[in-house]
């Protein structure tokens, strides 16, 4: 079983420039969801992982360098997540490697991910004919951010979550930009803006900027922050409907934006934010 400390991050890497799927470093989401008090059973959501690659470059047949953007959706319940550092690794690989265009190359990148992931992942690539297509946007809702709060602790603290459950319950999306947490194994910081749906009695809003901004020292990967939000919350909360999306910056030309829910919204669009 493959786990964090054994993977390329913090350690010095040589870059291949030849294709190389076996780069790639899956690590099982189980022993983090044990943490949270999920088995191996039926989850109490689902989801994905969005991810977004933009260092993405290989030679056509003739030698010529071509770009893209790719586009990576995980099923939130593959067995595995796929460490970033070693993702970027892969995508490297492709940078001195002749592909026979661009279907080809999604093919590939679908087969190795899926594998890695453990289940079907869903590829796609915008060319530089379509990146003025492309827009930017921000995650909807009322700005937590707004208000004015004493913090004290660093740390996720499940116990500052509170909801009014003597009052008609009410359907509301919540938006912070103040996630911070740290990578597990280097320390190094990861930002986001996370966005929060629920229908269910009333979230103190105070104590839920509290309970996130806790996550500034906490070590953890991006999808595992995402999933202890949601059960946090729905825990401590009891709301009936709930949906967690949060939209990392990108480290090493890659970012990863996980979406966690237990009704259905269809799926979360995929605009860059500001940040990103």
């Amino acid at each position: 079983m493959n786990t964090p400390d054994q993977s390329p991050l913090g350690k010095s890497s040589a870059y291949q420039s030849q294709y190389a799927p076996e780069l790639l470093f899956p690590i099982p989401r189980l022993q983090k969801r044990e943490e949270i008090g999920l088995g191996a059973g039926t989850l109490p959501f689902f989801g994905v992982d969005i991810w977004n690659a933009y260092e993405l470059s290989w030679l056509n047949m003739r030698g010529k360098p071509q770009v893209a953007i790719a586009t990576i959706t995980a099923p939130a319940d593959s067995p595995n997540i796929v460490e970033s550092k070693s993702f970027k690794l892969y995508l490297n690989s492709f940078n001195q490697t002749r592909v026979a265009g661009s279907d080809a190359l999604v093919e590939l990148l679908r087969q190795d991910l899926s594998a890695a992931f453990g289940a079907p992942v869903h590829v796609t690539i915008t060319t530089p004919d379509a990146f003025g297509s492309l827009k930017m946007g921000e995650l909807d809702g009322t700005l937590l951010d707004r208000l004015d709060v004493d913090i004290d602790q660093y740390l996720p603290s499940p116990q500052l979550l509170s909801a009014n459950m003597d009052e008609a319950p009410v359907e509301e999306t919540l938006v912070s930009h103040l996630l911070k947490s740290n990578c597990l194994v280097t320390g190094q910081p990861d930002w986001g803006t996370v966005q929060i749906r629920y229908v269910g009695p009333q979230i103190d809003q105070e104590g839920l900027l509290k309970y996130l901004i806790g996550f500034r020292e906490h070590n953890e990967f991006h999808e595992q922050c995402v999933e202890r939000i949601f059960m946090d919350v729905l825990r401590q909360c009891k709301p009936t409907k709930l949906a967690v999306y949060a939209r990392y910056t990108r480290r090493g030309g890659l970012d990863i934006n996980p979406w966690r829910a237990n009704f259905s919204t269809g799926k979360p669009g995929n605009l860059r934010t500001a940040r990103q």
